[in-house]
């Protein structure tokens, strides 16, 4: 049956009309869903989903080794850090040290001089010259006492002339000694107003704090050696993390603007907890490195026993305002995900320990590949 025209026309308007009609519906529906989403869900379009390389994984049981952080400083034991004084005092007559510089042991650094080691040279080429001497009277006397020929008081006399006389000799080869005058020597020789010290170790001058013609007490710093070729870390270890400590653990740390990664092992573990609730852990380095310097601080982790817990690839978890997160699969047909809050732990090998919060569980979906770009799209939906 044919329409005619006016029927034609009635027939195209209700057509336009319908089709409108339901497009609307459509669009509304859309609409309607995209508004019932929570700020942590985020639905994406065919083009975001392509743009986003949205993998998915589930969270896996493997072992990874618990970490505990720590701080701390390099250091050098007491033995390779020596402070250089003058024994006597003295005048400083000659060095020609400065910082940095490398000295061997036994290296004449400085020298000294002044009136005293002239007095102290004579009393005892004086005093050992009357030794001789009274030594010859004591054994005299002796061998009178045994004939009984002189008095006992004779005896007791030449004996305490000879012992006092001995025991000033003898402290005044110490005295010698303690500046660097062989006295063996010296009755060879002559008197010297001047003596020599040397480096007690082999290493570098980290401090010289005299120059020629100062006057130096006992008490004062010369020069300050450091032997850093035995350095160790002392790292800082809270009072919590105390009891996972054990000897030979392998520690991971990085210098202070330096992103190289160095290796020690636990060597000693410290039996005082500080003021601040920590303990020193005393940790050797695997590879001596002269390039580095006592007092460089230094962030580290202490590889403890390895657990088997549940992990995710890092990728997974994102970090958002202090806190992190996974994307767990809502919907794959709609591709919408939702933005979950877990707890991370331990790392190791490009995993990462979690904590699912309750209701997820290992067969949950969770986007392992793609997560930052989600949440992105999450925070530009927000904005």
């Amino acid at each position: 049956m044919k329409l005619s025209s006016l029927n034609r026309s009635a027939f195209l308007f209700a057509l336009v009309i319908a089709t409108s009609c339901s497009t609307g519906q459509k669009s509304d529906a859309k609409k309607g869903e995209v508004d019932s989403l929570s700020s942590n869900e985020v639905v994406l379009n065919e083009e975001q989903f392509k743009n986003a390389s949205i993998r998915l994984g589930k969270v896996e049981q493997r072992s990874i080794n618990g970490t505990i952080k720590a701080n701390g400083m390099l250091d050098v034991p007491p033995q390779n850090l020596v402070t250089v004084s003058a024994p006597l005092g003295g005048f400083v007559k000659n060095t020609d040290l400065l910082q940095g510089m490398k000295v061997q042991k036994g290296q004449v650094i400085v020298t000294l001089e002044h009136p005293d080691y002239i007095q102290i040279q004579q009393d005892y080429l004086d005093l050992n010259s009357q030794l001789e001497y009274l030594q010859l009277e004591y054994q005299r006397q002796e061998a009178l006492a045994r004939e009984n020929v002189n008095a006992a008081k004779a005896l007791q006399l030449a004996r305490a002339n000879y012992f006092s006389t001995k025991a000033k000799v003898q402290g005044l080869q110490a005295r010698l000694r303690l500046i660097n005058i062989d006295p063996v020597q010296l009755e060879k020789g002559a008197i010297s107003s001047t003596i020599h010290l040397y480096a007690p170790i082999s290493g570098y001058i980290t401090q010289v704090n005299v120059n020629i013609g100062m006057h130096v007490n006992p008490a004062d710093i010369m020069f300050r050696i450091i032997d850093n070729a035995h350095l160790h870390a002392e790292a800082q270890v809270f009072e919590k993390d105390i009891t996972k400590l054990k000897i030979g653990q392998k520690v991971r740390f990085t210098l202070s603007k330096d992103s190289r990664e160095r290796t020690a092992k636990v060597y000693l573990v410290g039996k005082e907890i500080t003021p601040e609730r920590t303990v020193r852990v005393h940790c050797h380095l695997d590879e001596e490195d002269p390039t580095l310097i006592p007092g460089m601080y230094f962030n580290a982790f202490i590889e403890t026993d390895s657990q088997t817990v549940p992990a995710l690839p890092e990728s997974a978890v994102v970090n958002f305002g202090g806190n992190d997160y996974v994307f767990v699969v809502k919907n794959e047909a709609l591709r919408q995900y939702e933005m979950t809050e877990v707890k991370k732990g331990n790392s190791e090998s490009s995993y990462v320990e979690v904590v699912l919060p309750d209701g997820l569980s290992s067969s949950t979906e969770i986007v392992v590949g793609g997560a930052y770009e989600l949440l992105g799209f999450l925070k530009n939906k927000a904005e």
